[in-house]
């Protein structure tokens, strides 16, 4: 696997590490922006990490060719996965800094094969919460979205 250049390498990063060479991983793709690796906790067979190859905390900081390129190799081996390991359902999910779940600060893509009853990822602890907020906030929040979208954009 090509190294990354040394400027993109993060001291104490478990996947920068990987990248560099020093840390082992059951490699399953790589191409010139992202890798693709087992997880090292399998608590389901199957279960991958699709990584870019220079050091990026989180989804904040991503460049878009580099969001686009994760989620196409995410797709690409979750039909893999289906072919191998035949699952119930998959998840693909992504986490971002502490109280979004983030383990390692580098940002990385889980493609997970589930099996019915597994017990795996559940969003909510028990039955669905009922809504916070009508449709007026629902309304202003999406205002709200879309003008920060425009704005980043515009700039």
């Amino acid at each position: 696997m090509p190294s990354p250049p040394a400027e993109s390498i993060a001291d104490g990063c478990a996947f920068c590490a990987i990248l560099a060479g020093t840390l082992p991983a059951s490699l399953v793709h790589e191409d010139a922006q992202v890798i693709a690796f087992m997880d090292l906790r399998q608590a389901v067979p199957g279960h991958v990490l699709v990584v870019p190859r220079w050091h990026v905390e989180t989804v904040f900081d991503l460049d878009e060719d580099t969001a686009a390129q994760l989620m196409r190799v995410a797709v690409r081996i979750a039909r893999a996965a289906d072919a191998v390991f035949a699952p119930d359902g998959l998840n693909l999910w992504q986490s971002n800094r502490e109280a979004g779940g983030q383990e390692v600060p580098h940002v990385h893509l889980h493609v997970q094969p589930r099996r019915s009853g597994d017990g795996l990822l559940r969003v909510y602890p028990g039955p669905q919460p009922p809504a916070l907020t009508g449709r007026d906030a629902l309304d202003g929040w999406a205002g709200r979205l879309r003008d920060a979208l425009q704005a980043s954009r515009a700039g």
